[in-house]
């Protein structure tokens, strides 16, 4: 394959193949642009695991939109406008909810003390292992090897005999489902804990 620009001929067939569901294309495309993406992503968020998290959802999004690929255009471009627009949409969430939020972590420093942060902490990564727990079967498995025993996605590509690709999806999907039965439980101090709990897992794992 050349090393060109984004018009190779050969890279302009393997547009097609990913526009058309090819994995393997994908997963080039992923291993030649992932990191250059969280870099551009983590220069607006500053946040190591929130730049992480927004770059496997661009390239969600670019699987789940694969069929506006254009091949006669570079990729890159394509992905700088998906992180772009995802990075907005972060922003604009986190404004609405950054009053609420300052209004709670207020009202929660006022009334817990330290002893009582650990207890509710321990219950909140006790939640996070029942998150965990309620995951698809395949998804679960997929999370437990590669963030709890580290391994890469090429190792566990290889054990379970799935693509890179189809391994980062279920991590993305995983996250957003463990965040979501964490906010949905109705547990005050979870919804001010959850974020930093989860950076603090991630950093774990």
């Amino acid at each position: 394959m050349n090393a060109g620009g984004p018009y190779d001929h050969d890279e302009q067939l393997l547009l097609i193949q990913l526009r058309n569901g090819n994995e393997r294309a994908f997963t080039y495309f992923y291993e030649r642009h992932s990191l250059i993406i969280y870099r551009k992503i983590k220069k607006m968020v500053k946040v190591d695991v929130l730049a992480d998290e927004l770059m496997q959802d661009v390239f969600v999004r670019l699987w789940d939109k694969r069929h506006l690929i254009d091949p006669e255009k570079p990729l890159k471009s394509y992905l700088f406008l998906i992180a772009q627009n995802l990075v907005y949409d972060f922003y604009r969430k986190l404004g609405r909810e950054e009053r609420l939020q300052s209004e709670v972590m207020k009202q929660f420093s006022e009334t817990y003390l330290h002893s009582e942060e650990e207890v509710i902490l321990k219950e909140t990564q006790e939640l996070l292992n029942r998150a965990v727990e309620h995951l698809p079967a395949q998804q679960r498995l997929v999370f437990r090897l590669c963030k709890l025993e580290g391994k890469t996605y090429e190792q566990v590509s290889r054990e379970l005999g799935i693509s890179t690709a189809t391994i980062n999806t279920h991590i993305v999907r995983a996250t957003k489902s463990i965040k979501e039965f964490m906010f949905n439980y109705n547990h005050v101090a979870v919804h001010v804990l959850v974020a930093s709990a989860i950076a603090d897992l991630a950093r774990k794992l």
